[in-house]
């Protein structure tokens, strides 16, 4: 097929954005709850917060929504794809804080209600970037109706919420040992935390005994964590532990401090770690809190909310940071002669998600929700199979969480949220979703967890609590897609106040899609130098440094700009790379994606320019009553059939690689390659089958591929005759089993195999692509029809000669072909055998290197699959020589 001209190349940058204002003006993307007898399909996005930028997670999950929506919308079912955003507490507090301290002030200093104005005033400059970003992308949401989580419909339902679980008991105040994270100066969750490993120095320090035991007059502990010990409250010892259970009962002395500690038995401490002796902090030690409630101890604060140590038991170490606080101590035990051992220690060490800080384990007064009685209904939906989670593992990571899960810590000490609708009098204490009646009242400062907000985005971004037209047809919503590692943070809760509030669980399937890594294998980080702005690929921008290569004298040479791939593009590439486990970001799909773009739209401007005025008189297409007579008609009515059904299976079944891949090697190979060559010297003014399967084709590939590439194929539906309206509410057609042909597939794919043994022959043997050779059939199963198409495309005319030549193995048997000028077959014989011989001795060394359990074990899983690929096409050459 001839490249178009220049002047007429379809260029996403100038095609995208009108594609878009046309879908839009035509109301394409809204949605409509009134009860007209159509199957409903909704999906509602996970908010994206208001301080966030798209990013590669945001563009992956866009793409795979969209194609759900939009392949649902085309086979005529009532679509809602409910958009919008996430207040997002801490991280848009920071954002507006950090600007008050550029400013020389505080919240502090400017005062609640102040704050939430500038809050709200840099929300509405700043926030819902990314919402535009979805535009560019090509997602074909319900716009018209965004919602954010804290509108004034949204809040009358998260305080509905909290009222009924207060009233419940399930939402109670508590004072317990709380995940503080001193960035944020607020309580976390678990959820909220991530374990990093870290080297810290495990010290061993001597605690005098008040009254020697013995011979023995100190008791040694280890712990990493020596800024704790000045809340410490008991030593504890195995009861098992022959070497130190006579101390029980016995009495040591806090150094610096002078308290007097109990030395006390508890099977908790392991006899094989550090001395055997353990210092209890239980304020600043989840552990040591569960111990000190065992034994009654009272907790002691010793670092505060700053992260600095506070309590005035040491006023020499008061306000320091707790960093600086285990330097400053371990030094003063050295200069007493306190320290008794010293060595690097690795363990897991929680920080904070939101602020990056290392996480202080404090005892808080907060309010929590009890979770065992929700826990049970979110499991048994999964369990019977109302909830379907994809991949299963991470139904079994959904299970396994529930059935030991804990107490949540709602309350936020931040300003900018959902306030706790409770409000304190003296010893009176009122929950509700006004204010009560009467003077001194003050309401209580926190706000709740955004997570508790958002776990009512299914049904409360749908008008509940009113009995909304919208609630009626679009909830249950129909899938959420999402990542792994909000399954409990989000996932979970939505299933949980769904089945609580709305009478329902929130969706039938949850799709767990990957996580885009960096080509390196490293997360995508703007600090790293790894993170890509998903635009600078639609557009054209720099790489990130990851891509950077080093030059010929070893320095990183300028990874240089992104080609502006197009949206159509990103999609493709984002589809065809993702996967249920993580992988790593891959410019070659997307610009395979640039690639199908360009050849699609080729494809249609060569069928129109050619043929315009037969394809509009043959828009009628295919039907199972109308089907074509040629070989290669019936083939390609029968390939256009088969791939529209797998695509459409794939997206459902959210294989969006395969769906996506398939699609490309269709159009790239099948379609555009195949079909188009194969019907050339056709004359359709003679030869109406031509036009009419030709646009059929082009119509049916064109709907089909919409979901995945959806703006060029709207444009080129625009300029193909016979195709009506816009694409993307256009029905798709019902499947016809008249149109699949098992045996026009097999037959003409053993055309297209023939056909591509000779080319790859002469090119292996020098022959020249042009001349017409002449040849020996000498193989079962190809009728004249098949024949004649195989001597037009590679260049054969059949002959009976008995004369020397030289056998090309194809599926059935043999072509022979015959000596002649371009061909001499003793000169084939040779390079055959000596072919054969490199083939056979690279295949005995790679099957060397995979027999070798050392290489094996220490390859890249990726490097033992390519070695095995390579050993499986080297066999099939050998094969065929």
């Amino acid at each position: 097929m001839p490249d178009s001209p220049e002047t007429t190349r379809y260029e996403p940058s100038r095609a995208e954005p009108e594609v878009f204002a046309r879908w839009e003006d035509a109301g394409v993307f809204r949605s409509d709850p009134a009860d007209d007898g159509r199957e409903t399909f909704s999906i509602a996005i996970p908010p994206p917060n208001v301080t966030g930028a798209l990013h590669m997670g945001h563009a992956l999950n866009g793409s795979i929504q969209d194609a759900l929506i939009r392949l649902n919308r085309m086979r005529g079912k009532n679509v809602r794809w409910t958009v919008g955003t996430d207040h997002a507490g801490i991280a848009t507090q920071t954002k507006v804080e950090q600007a008050l301290v550029a400013e020389g002030t505080s919240r502090e200093e400017v005062g609640r209600e102040a704050f939430l104005e500038r809050t709200q005033a840099w929300r509405q400059q700043y926030g819902g970037t990314i919402i535009g970003q979805f535009r560019r992308l090509g997602c074909s949401a319900d716009y018209a109706h965004e919602r954010f989580t804290m509108d004034d419909g949204y809040v009358e339902a998260v305080l509905k919420v909290f009222v009924a679980l207060y009233e419940q008991g399930l939402i109670y105040r508590d004072t317990y040992l709380v995940n503080w994270d001193p960035g944020s100066r607020s309580a976390i969750s678990d959820l909220e935390v991530e374990d990093r490993e870290e080297t810290d120095t495990l010290v061993e320090i001597a605690y005098p005994l008040k009254e020697a035991v013995g011979d023995l007059t100190e008791v040694v502990v280890a712990t990493v964590r020596p800024e704790t010990m000045l809340g410490d409250v008991a030593v504890a010892v195995n009861p098992q532990d022959d070497r130190f259970k006579h101390l029980i009962g016995s009495t040591v002395v806090l150094p610096f401090v002078g308290r007097e500690l109990p030395i006390i038995g508890d099977d908790y401490v392991k006899t094989d770690f550090g001395t055997g002796c353990l210092k209890i902090t239980p304020a600043h030690d989840p552990n040591d809190f569960e111990l000190g409630n065992r034994h009654g101890l009272e907790p002691l604060n010793v670092i505060g909310e700053d992260g600095r140590i506070t309590g005035g038991y040491a006023p020499q170490f008061e306000g320091l940071t707790a960093a600086e606080a285990r330097t400053a101590i371990v030094d003063a035990l050295r200069e007493q002669g306190a320290i008794r051992g010293e060595e690097p220690y690795v363990h897991t060490v929680p920080f904070s998600q939101r602020s990056g800080e290392r996480i202080e384990p404090l005892i808080s007064l907060q309010w929590f929700m009890r979770m065992d009685e929700l826990a049970k209904p979110a499991a048994d939906v999964v369990r019977d199979g109302r909830v379907r989670i994809h991949p299963e593992s991470q139904s079994r990571r959904y299970l396994a969480w529930l059935d030991e899960i804990r107490p949540w810590v709602l309350s936020r000490q931040l300003w900018w949220g959902h306030q706790i609708p409770v409000w304190y009098r003296a010893d009176e204490v009122y929950c509700g979703t006004t204010a009560p009646e009467g003077d001194g009242w003050e309401r209580d400062p926190d706000v709740l967890d955004t997570w508790f907000s958002s776990a009512l985005w299914p049904f409360a971004t749908l008008g509940w609590p009113e009995e909304t037209p919208e609630l009626e047809a679009f909830y249950p919503t129909s899938v959420l897609s999402t990542a792994r590692d909000i399954l409990f943070l989000w996932v979970a809760r939505m299933v949980m106040t769904g089945l609580r509030f709305a009478g329902d669980v929130p969706f039938t399937d949850v799709y767990c899609h990957s996580v885009i890594q960096a080509p390196d294998g490293r997360r995508m980080s703007k600090s790293l130098g790894t993170g890509i702005d998903p635009l600078d690929l639609i557009d054209g921008g720099p790489r990130p440094a990851v891509f950077a290569k080093k030059g010929k004298k070893g320095k990183l040479e300028d990874p240089g700009d992104f080609p502006a791939y197009g949206a159509d593009a990103v999609r493709f590439g984002l589809l065809a790379m993702s996967s249920t486990q993580d992988v790593r970001f891959s410019e070659e799909k997307i610009a395979q994606g640039k690639q199908l773009t360009t050849k699609l739209s080729n494809a249609v401007r060569f069928a129109v320019g050619r043929l315009e005025e037969h394809l509009e008189g043959a828009a009628a297409g295919v039907t199972g009553e109308t089907l074509p007579t040629r070989l290669e008609d019936r083939w390609i009515v029968s390939r256009t059939e088969r791939i529209a059904r797998e695509t459409a299976q794939r997206i459902d079944e959210f294989d969006f690689s395969k769906a996506a891949l398939g699609l490309y090697d269709f159009v790239y190979g099948e379609l555009c390659d195949w079909y188009l060559e194969l019907v050339k010297g056709r004359d359709a003014a003679t030869d109406p089958d031509l036009a009419r399967v030709l646009g059929w084709a082009l119509r049916r590939t064109l709907q089909i591929a919409h979901p995945v590439i959806p703006f060029v194929t709207e444009e080129s539906w625009s300029t193909l005759p016979g195709a009506e309206g816009l694409l993307a509410v256009s029905p798709l057609p019902a499947t016809d089993d008249a149109l699949l042909s098992s045996d026009a597939e097999e037959r003409l794919g053993r055309v297209i195999d023939v056909i591509t043994t000779v080319r790859s022959w002469r090119n292996g043997a020098n022959v020249p692509p042009g001349p017409v050779l002449p040849v020996r059939v000498e193989a079962e199963g190809y009728d004249d029809e098949a024949l004649a198409l195989i001597a037009r495309l590679a260049r054969l005319e059949s002959s009976t000669d008995a004369g020397d030549a030289v056998p090309v193995a194809i599926p059935g048997g043999q072509l022979a072909i015959l000596a002649g000028e371009h061909v001499d077959p003793e000169a084939e014989r040779a390079r055959v055998e000596k072919r054969r011989a490199e083939v056979e001795q690279a295949i005995a060394s790679t099957e060397g290197r995979l027999s070798n359990e050392k290489f094996v074990s220490r390859a890249p899983a990726e490097v033992i699959a390519a070695e095995r690929a390579k050993v499986d096409a080297l066999r099939e050459e050998l094969r065929t020589l």
